[in-house]
């Protein structure tokens, strides 16, 4: 019979992983999810008041979807992001969970609820959504899952047709309505098959594909390339009202603001700001200094992401932490690049930031995946 001695039993606990519930990105996102709450309050005011006779409105509203976003989030941190490799009917949970989302961005084109010209919204009795926020989060999941099951595939040019072939329909049925989310969703899979294969040569290639691809998309829909209009004559073009007054606002907030709640834009001059446009009245009321300094906590967080990435315990959950990092970075530079008239104008919000539950709480159900991945981090040895 062999005994323990003291020193053995030090040795045992001292090879037990070190792991640890990472706080640093939680308390960044409740960090910008309650500065996207301040400024909501300063900047849709006037517009409730105007409109719903309610002045807190939209700050009620984006107080209920950042609890429930934040209880997805913990919620999801706590579970093993394996389980959804397991088995349903043969087949595993994030097909078809991929699959669903398939079903619903279909549903969205015929019975879906318009908003300005698009059809973005489902309806399941009093919940109303958009499914293309919940694709991104299968479209990450099962991109990682079926990079990490094969990586070598990625060594020739077919196996990354064959990957993006697989993402296809959900792709293009977003396209249809929803140009940017589906350059997103592009981008996703694009950069998980990049940074797991070992040959980069023919990805330039495709690169050049999926930017002729793009512009097809864009000339070839009326409302679209009136945008590219727009975005070229904002000064004279009718459709190029909203960023005009965006830029107003900016050149306005000068370095350091007119202060909280001080906005002169936000009085009706541009439609809806507290959404996509809220970046402008942030630069207006907190200036150029106010806008670096979120800019930089979104650096921050990029970072953590990506130390938690590169840390992953196995290459799934390392492509898992790569495709939110990919949204995320998109969704701010598409944003910014928007409001301040850099690129052509499109409906994208800014994470944590801008009003909108769908977009708020399937971000953080993201974020509760990577805390996911970070949780099972051996920090002992990493």
């Amino acid at each position: 019979m062999t005994t323990l001695t003291r020193e053995d039993m030090d040795r045992s606990v001292s090879t037990k992983p070190k792991q640890y519930y990472d706080y640093t990105l939680l308390f960044l996102i409740i960090f910008l999810v309650g500065f996207g709450i301040v400024m909501i309050s300063s900047i849709s005011a006037y517009n409730a008041t105007k409109y719903y006779d309610d002045a807190f409105l939209f700050v009620k509203g984006q107080l209920q979807y950042a609890v429930l976003g934040l209880v997805a989030m913990v919620g999801i941190s706590m579970f093993d992001y394996h389980l959804v490799t397991l088995r349903f009917l043969r087949v595993r949970l994030v097909t078809w969970f991929y699959l669903i989302c398939v079903a619903m961005q279909l549903a969205v084109l015929f019975v879906g609820h318009s908003t300005n010209g698009s059809s973005r919204w489902l309806e399941l009795g009093p919940i109303r959504f958009q499914p293309s926020e919940l694709t991104k989060i299968a479209v990450i999941l099962l991109a990682a899952f079926v990079v990490q099951k094969a990586p070598k595939i990625l060594d020739h040019f077919l196996g990354f047709v064959f990957v993006m072939a697989i993402f296809a329909p959900a792709i293009g049925l977003v396209l249809i309505e929803n140009l940017s989310t589906a350059i997103i969703l592009v981008g996703i899979v694009f950069v998980i098959c990049f940074i797991t294969s070992r040959k980069k040569g023919y990805y330039f290639i495709s690169m050049g594909v999926l930017v002729v691809g793009g512009a097809l998309a864009i000339f070839k829909v009326s409302y679209r390339a009136e945008r590219i209009d727009n975005w070229l004559h904002v000064e004279t073009a009718d459709g190029g009202y909203q960023i005009l007054q965006g830029l107003y606002a900016i050149a306005s907030g000068g370095w350091f603001g007119k202060g909280l709640g001080n906005s002169i834009q936000k009085l009706g001059y541009i439609p809806e700001v507290h959404t996509d446009m809220i970046f402008s009245c942030i630069c207006e009321e907190l200036g150029i200094f106010g806008a670096v300094c979120l800019l930089a906590l979104y650096a921050i967080l990029l970072w953590r992401i990506f130390l938690i990435g590169l840390h992953a315990p196995d290459l799934f959950g390392s492509l898992i932490v790569c495709g939110v990092f990919v949204q995320i970075a998109l969704q701010v530079l598409i944003n910014v690049a928007v409001v301040t008239n850099s690129i052509p104008a499109t409906g994208i919000p800014l994470p944590f930031v801008s009003y909108g539950g769908s977009s708020l709480i399937f971000t953080m159900m993201e974020i509760g995946m990577v805390l996911s991945v970070a949780k099972r981090i051996d920090y002992g040895n990493s």
